[in-house]
């Protein structure tokens, strides 16, 4: 016998629930945790017991495109996400399917399993599903772009936490994340006390997903009822931001939806210190072709050495330590675009492509601290990331070298 509705036996008791109204539809909203079980039942209950035309979700394409298919990892072409310059956002996703993962083995939970459960009922009753959320990869380059320099670090610092922390998290943060955001969580509480940052996890993301509920209920007339599976954290939001919003969806979407662009102060930085070590390299040639000499000398060695040393310390072949060492110093004169990074990443993967077992293992080697070492995957884009890295900071301690030189 099913439980009534108003018992406390019953999965939708006292569940975050909201229902709003505009333009004749009825949303639906039922605020779940990401890391409760209980909210797999809640979904399933509503689902059954309520008639809907359609389902949204707290999901993106990608997202999406993760849980039907956990293997689409093996389909990522390593070659091209090291060329176009995503191996960033790359190795931030693998932060936070680390993250998701180290929730799912410690508690057994799998984060998202309510978005599933979502998912497949609008597959059983042939529902049209509505996937609402911003793509992750957008939301990550407005949490990142949006911020000051200092609190990006502290963005690096929580990705760095979440792929290689091995304590085990805690039950105040399951407690938060119940209430809250994944995205939020992974940042730790830096996300909590950084008002730009927050806004780019949750406040962008209520008014994204607003508006596209409203975009797609235009574009889907005979949808009167729909059901729509978010986070707790947004339940607030969403129902706030559906029934205020007055621009229309597109014009909103818009900036919501477009990358933020690079600071160009930073480029311009670089490059000023890269003519300046030069110029004074030219000024010392001129006091002393010997001298001169002496300063191309260090500016080789030591981006040089620190690339090579990057590329080291991520374990590669032999082979793509000495791509990085001599692609380190021709910073000057490689293409714009092309760090040294991607010359030892492009030299890794064609020496060691990563094999189907290494895909398949990805996401559980991403839980241990070898496992990043050990995974050919993984291990590529440490290679991508720390010869970059080294030859940043050889680039500044050559400089440094340089200009004492001077005097």
């Amino acid at each position: 016998m099913n439980a009534q509705p108003d018992s406390p036996d019953d999965p939708l008791h006292e569940q975050p629930l909201a229902r709003v109204t505009r333009n004749g539809v009825e949303y639906v909203l039922l605020g779940t945790a990401h890391v409760s079980r209980a909210s797999v039942a809640v979904v399933r209950a509503l689902i059954e017991r309520e008639a809907f035309d359609a389902i949204a979700v707290e999901l993106c394409e990608s997202r999406a495109q993760g849980m039907r298919d956990p293997d689409a990892l093996a389909k990522m072409d390593l070659f091209q996400v090291i060329r176009t310059g995503k191996a960033g956002m790359v190795f931030a996703s693998l932060a936070l399917s680390s993250f998701q993962r180290r929730i799912a083995e410690q508690y057994g939970i799998e984060p998202g399993a309510e978005m599933r459960a979502a998912m497949d009922g609008a597959s059983e009753r042939n529902l049209p599903l509505w996937l609402v959320d911003r793509e992750i990869g957008i939301t990550l380059n407005h949490a990142y772009r949006g911020v000051r320099f200092r609190d990006r670090m502290a963005i690096l610092a929580g990705l760095g936490g979440s792929l290689f922390a091995r304590e085990e998290i805690g039950e105040e943060e399951i407690e938060k994340l119940k209430q809250g955001d994944i995205l939020e969580s992974a940042f730790g509480e830096f996300a909590r006390q950084s008002t730009p940052l927050y806004n780019a996890l949750i406040g962008e993301r209520d008014a994204f997903m607003a508006a596209r509920l409203r975009q797609k209920s235009a574009q889907t007339p005979n949808a009167k009822r729909v059901l729509v599976v978010i986070g707790a954290g947004h339940l607030a939001g969403l129902q706030r931001q559906i029934l205020e919003q007055e621009t229309p969806p597109h014009i909103l979407l818009e900036p919501l939806n477009a990358k933020l662009p690079s600071p160009r102060w930073p480029k311009w930085f670089a490059i000023g210190v890269m003519l300046a070590i030069f110029v004074a390299i030219g000024i010392i040639f001129y006091r002393s072709p010997a001298m001169g000499w002496a300063a191309l000398r260090d500016w080789a060695i030591y981006t040089g050495v620190l690339s090579a040393l990057g590329a080291t310390i991520a374990g590669v072949h032999p082979l793509s330590i000495l791509v990085a060492a001599i692609v380190g110093p021709l910073k000057p004169i490689r293409p714009p675009g092309l760090s040294s990074g991607v010359f030892s990443g492009m030299t890794e993967v064609w020496l060691r492509k990563p094999r189907v077992a290494d895909f398949q293992k990805l996401r559980d080697d991403l839980l241990h601290f070898s496992g990043w070492w050990r995974n050919r995957v993984a291990r590529t884009l440490l290679v991508f990331m720390l010869t970059n890295l080294g030859t940043i900071a050889g680039e500044y301690l050559a400089g440094i070298r340089i200009f004492s030189r001077l005097f």
